[in-house]
């Protein structure tokens, strides 16, 4: 009952949804790339990634400077995967997110990280 209890807190809110339904789409995500189309700050995306981390949703890795994640679904979990890719079908908020995830994936992680950070971010 834990695990489903730590998966359903970690999909109560409306950005880690949205994370989760990006991360369906584009099968992997860097940080930098989560917190442009989430529009936060890279502390807000990090402590919702720690939130989808710590219920077993996501998995992340490290390369080099960059933290890259990608959608896990626990043992037991399909059925509430199907019902939520039926339930969020065409929502426009998840239309938009595609969109502006299509153009964001197409920027480098170096010249995102600049627009986010400033010029002395990635030399």
């Amino acid at each position: 009952m834990e695990t489903t209890l730590s998966i359903l807190k970690a999909l109560s809110d409306k950005n880690r949804m949205r994370v989760i339904a990006a991360l369906w789409r584009f099968d992997e995500l860097c940080a930098c790339q989560i917190t442009e189309f989430l529009k936060v700050s890279g502390a807000t995306a990090s402590r919702h990634m720690g939130i989808l981390q710590k219920s077993g949703l996501v998995k992340s890795r490290k390369d080099g400077r960059w933290v890259y994640y990608r959608l896990l679904k626990p043992v037991g979990s399909e059925d509430l995967f199907q019902w939520l890719e039926h339930s969020l079908a065409g929502d426009e908020q998840l239309v938009a997110d595609f969109q502006a995830l299509k153009k964001i994936v197409g920027i480098t992680r170096e010249d995102l990280c600049r627009q986010q950070r400033g010029e002395s971010c990635c030399p």
